[in-house]
């Protein structure tokens, strides 16, 4: 696997890096938290961008975007999201937005609805009390960066993938190279950003584009329980539970989650 190639894009008071696959109508992939846009399964890049253009980019003060003193919020980088399609000159899109990728894309869904066509939420939550935190063990290994590389990704790894699966299969085999890399300040304020997000359920009455919310059954960072709080309060949303799979799903089950996207898109 090599580097994915770049380009940057002044986009309000930062410089944010992104990169495109193949063409028609556009989806854009948001970003979860800490995480670059090469941690985007390639398959899945691949199988979706056969039938659209796919846009992923970092997130200020991720990766190869640059950051600011600006306060980081989930509104921020909704409106973030916003001026980079007015970069790129894009009036509407599909919005397809990963765990805090999924706020940031209910967000945008409520804050420029003409820029929405479609919606997918993966691995999502609402926000606020009335979503299902991950519990307090599992947030201090999340957070735990202490140890070797090797220590670290391998914690990762058994959040992201339920144990049964790792027992059979090599994460290695299924997750891409990352080169990029983000500071510790960065992810802190990102996750004080996340954390501090007032949550979106008693305004997801408003979201009228047409939605998809996808879930793993095994997801402990994200817990299943918050996909049919959200897809209960979209009208009209569907709700995809994929059984046994974790946080980790798009790279656990690539064609079915890419299948599952592009049924949904109607390519």
């Amino acid at each position: 696997m090599t580097r994915i190639p770049y380009n940057t894009i002044p986009v309000d008071d930062v410089s944010l890096a992104y990169s495109e696959f193949g063409s028609g109508y556009p989806v854009i992939f948001i970003n979860g938290l800490a995480s670059t846009m090469d941690m985007w399964n390639p398959p899945v890049l691949s199988r979706i961008s056969e039938h659209f253009r796919v846009i992923i980019f970092d997130n200020r003060g991720t990766g190869y975007s640059s950051s600011s003193d600006k306060p980081f919020s989930i509104p921020l980088l909704t409106r973030d999201t916003s001026y980079l399609m007015d970069a790129l000159g894009i009036s509407s899109a599909h919005i397809l937005g990963l765990s805090m990728g999924a706020s940031v894309a209910q967000e945008f869904a409520m804050s420029f609805p003409e820029k929405v066509n479609k919606l997918i939420l993966v691995a999502g939550e609402c926000g606020g009390p009335e979503s299902v935190r991950m519990q307090p063990a599992i947030q201090a290994q999340l957070m735990d960066k202490s140890g070797t590389i090797q220590d670290v990704v391998n914690r990762m790894f058994s959040l992201l993938f339920p144990p049964s699966w790792l027992a059979t299969h090599d994460p290695f085999q299924y997750c891409p190279e990352v080169y990029e890399t983000t500071s510790d300040e960065s992810v802190a304020r990102q996750a004080a950003a996340f954390f501090a997000w007032t949550g979106s359920f008693g305004r997801l009455g408003d979201i009228r584009s047409p939605t998809l919310v996808i879930t793993g059954t095994d997801d402990v960072i994200v817990p299943p329980e918050n996909s049919p709080v959200i897809s209960g309060r979209i009208p009209g949303a569907r709700l995809l539970e994929i059984p046994g799979a974790g946080h980790g799903l798009m790279y656990q089950f690539p064609d079915r989650f890419s299948e599952s996207v592009l049924t949904f898109l109607d390519r």
